[in-house]
């Protein structure tokens, strides 16, 4: 508990390094509730970057906004996004806009010159996805999706014991990002289909890319596909349960555990924005394991899409001789370095023209989009829709 309290406490009150002569200036498009932990309190610990302006479509909730985090700029108002775009002050936008507008601002804000750091997923399909990492690419500006979880050391150790051979080779994997019924209300923009709304497209694409991840390799179908929708909400998946399957490991790490003959690997991922109350009145614990099973044994990590706040790495295998060992591991990095703030590192270091920590490319982000079209195929109720605005690209 005294080791949560400290990690805590820095994370919302970071050390604030002195900064560089000139720091990149970074814009945020919406007053997002994830704003602060995603973007704000990263920057604050940063020497390199700043958090410059704030675009809302109501001026006193830009205002208001700006006055509570130290935000130099305010713009509100029906124009507000673009002309935050427009500022030549700023060098890089980050979009936590509602998913179904990510594709419209994030091409926008490419076409001002702007990096663009865009919250997950993406966009609302993959063929939005391409067309904004082809147009980043062709502006030589760099865009980054943002799995924060991908960049925290303890996703990092479980793929090193994965790929290590010590649970042998890799049979199943099982990913679950889920809540109790009660924390999303029927008011929340997740509930809009419209808005690219659904527990796939908010939970399901972090279980997706666990699992894409940890196998390094893409899917080769979908199996099975089902979702929960209720008669208010129709179109959106309240959760979903799929089952992929993944070729089997390449011959190199397959080399690591000569027991067993290479076999397809099945995957399964659930998410749920209303985990129902167990006997109907006791709350669920929220779901939030990602869980490798192999020839020689197992290895959880708990907690996988916010291991900054609390996380550990269990790992069971049996030796030759059937005894079965146990160990807990914890890998937190520096004190207050939240999973976002490695994200905010990598990119900053990006932009800069050097080398990051760790980063996946646009292909990374676009087979994500592909396959959670593919499964919403496969529950039938289709892809979210898409972007109807019209962008003017040079």
């Amino acid at each position: 508990m005294v080791s949560l309290f400290k990690r805590l406490y820095l994370v919302f009150y970071p050390p604030q390094p002195e900064p560089t002569s000139a720091p990149l200036k970074f814009g945020i498009l919406g007053a997002a509730g994830i704003a602060p932990i995603a973007l704000i309190l990263p920057a604050k610990n940063h020497a390199d970057a700043v958090v410059h302006a704030i675009a809302a479509r109501d001026q006193k909730r830009a205002d208001a906004f700006a006055k509570k985090h130290g935000i130099a700029k305010a713009y509100g108002g029906a124009t507000a996004y673009q002309d935050l775009l427009d500022d030549p002050e700023i060098d890089a936008i980050y979009n936590p806009l509602p998913n179904g507008l990510h594709y419209e601002w994030t091409m926008k804000a490419l076409a001002a010159g702007k990096h663009v750091l865009v919250e997950k997923p993406s966009a609302d399909t993959a063929d939005e996805t391409r067309r904004m990492f082809e147009y980043a690419e062709k502006k030589g500006l760099v865009l980054l999706e943002g799995f924060h979880y991908r960049f925290h050391p303890a996703t990092r150790r479980m793929k090193e014991i994965v790929d290590s051979g010590e649970i042998g080779t890799i049979t199943n994997i099982d990913a679950r990002m889920a809540i109790p019924s009660g924390i999303l209300k029927d008011n929340d923009i997740r509930m809009s289909y419209a808005l690219g709304g659904g527990s796939l497209m908010d939970m399901g694409c972090y279980t997706l890319s666990v699992a894409r991840y940890i196998v390094g390799a893409e899917p080769l179908r979908v199996v099975t596909a089902s979702a929960d929708t209720s008669s208010a909400f129709p179109r959106i998946d309240m959760g979903a349960t799929a089952t992929l399957v993944f070729p089997p490991l390449s011959p190199a790490l397959s080399a690591a555990s000569p027991d067993a003959t290479p076999s397809e690997i099945t995957a399964t991922m659930t998410s749920h924005f209303r985990l129902p109350a167990r006997l109907g009145f006791i709350p669920q614990l929220p779901q939030l394991a990602v869980r490798v099973t192999g020839t020689r044994g197992q290895v959880t990590l708990y907690n996988f899409s916010s291991p900054w706040l609390y996380h550990y790495i269990a790992v069971k295998t049996t030796d030759d001789k059937g005894v079965t060992k146990k160990r807990t591991e914890k890998d937190y990095g520096p004190d207050g370095w939240t999973s976002y703030r490695y994200q905010f590192e990598a990119f900053v270091e990006k932009v800069r023209g050097r080398v990051p920590h760790h980063w996946y490319d646009a292909q990374d982000s676009v087979s994500n989009l592909q396959w959670i079209e593919r499964i919403y195929e496969a529950t039938g109720l289709g892809s979210r829709p898409e972007s109807t605005a019209q962008i003017v690209t040079d």
